[in-house]
């Protein structure tokens, strides 16, 4: 039987976080804002997103871009992100390899690019060392000392922020930040998932731990549960800038000031922000890193394949 062509993609990691770029094929999504696309991507073509996400061809702790034309010509691309679960409202790794992705295609070069996003336009430098910065969406702490008690009678206390995507920012929590304990990690801020959007905040879907770094030369560690209960290698762009939101508010970063924050894996991003309304907490942040193309392929479809549209995975 004749194969069916899904797509032509490129792979690349940032900080040890894979990126999977749509830069050929894919569904028809129109005209207009980011956000409308998203929304006939969501309604009429989620069977592309769990084809080339899922399992045979995906993994969960993929995340998914495709490159859209741009409704301002002065803009470089637009872009719409997703995952194993759903869509992304931005992602900070994902804009990294977005831009590494483009330079490899001979499509930009060192500079200053913008990107159209579902929830808003993005600044993004390609450095000429490869390093990209992206200077996100505003962001703002929603909510502080949230106090959430688990099914297992935890109780924790943290920060409801927005940095492209909804975090609860946990500090004192008491656990190891260390790869060796991910299993239990990943558990228990499900769970913390859990009550905190049964608690007033349904929209929370990433769950962030902070901790002291092994070397001193960092400022944090982290801990990141993405959607679809995979852990983020990378510090997580959106979650630092929610993190950069929840410093300003209390004065514990100066604008422009750097906050090098770690990984579980030990990889780093450098935040910075600047003020865009002081008195409402609205910060623009703009996080640093470095991603690296690892891989280029044609997705193809047998028709015949049982699992040719993906493996399902709960919630997906």
């Amino acid at each position: 039987m004749k194969l069916q062509s899904l797509a032509t993609v490129i792979d690349s990691h940032t900080g040890g976080e894979p990126t999977r770029v749509v830069v050929d094929g894919g569904p028809e999504l129109g005209n207009g804002p980011m956000a409308d696309q998203l929304k006939r991507f969501q309604t009429d073509h989620d069977g592309f997103r769990r084809a080339i996400m899922l399992e045979p061809r995906g993994s969960d702790v993929l995340v998914g871009a495709i490159l859209r034309p741009p409704n301002d010509p002065a803009h470089t691309a637009g872009v719409l992100f997703f995952n194993n679960v759903g869509y992304l409202g931005m992602c900070g790794h994902g804009t990294m390899g977005v831009m590494v992705t483009l330079a490899h295609l001979g499509r930009i070069e060192p500079g200053v690019h913008r990107l159209e996003t579902s929830v808003g336009l993005v600044t993004a430098e390609l450095h000429p060392d490869g390093s990209v910065s992206v200077t996100n969406v505003p962001s703002h702490r929603h909510a502080t000392g949230v106090r959430v008690v688990c099914d297992d009678g935890t109780t924790v206390t943290g920060d409801v922020a927005w940095g492209g995507n909804w975090f609860f920012l946990v500090s004192d929590h008491g656990r190891s930040l260390d790869l060796r304990d991910v299993d239990a990690l990943t558990h228990w801020t499900w769970e913390i998932r859990r009550a905190i959007n049964a608690q007033g905040f349904p929209l929370v879907d990433h769950v962030e731990l902070f901790g002291a770094p092994p070397q001193g030369d960092a400022d944090s560690r982290n801990f990141v549960l993405c959607p679809g209960k995979a852990y983020d290698r990378s510090p997580c762009g959106t979650g630092t800038s929610a993190k950069l939101a929840c410093l300003a508010a209390d004065g514990k970063l100066a604008p422009q000031e750097p906050w090098i924050q770690e990984s579980i894996l030990g990889s780093r991003f450098v935040g910075r922000y600047r003020w865009i309304d002081a008195t409402r907490g609205i910060i623009e942040p703009t996080v640093t890193g470095t991603a690296f193309i690892t891989g280029e392929s044609r997705l193809w479809r047998d028709p015949s394949d049982p699992f040719g549209g993906g493996i399902p995975v709960g919630g997906a």
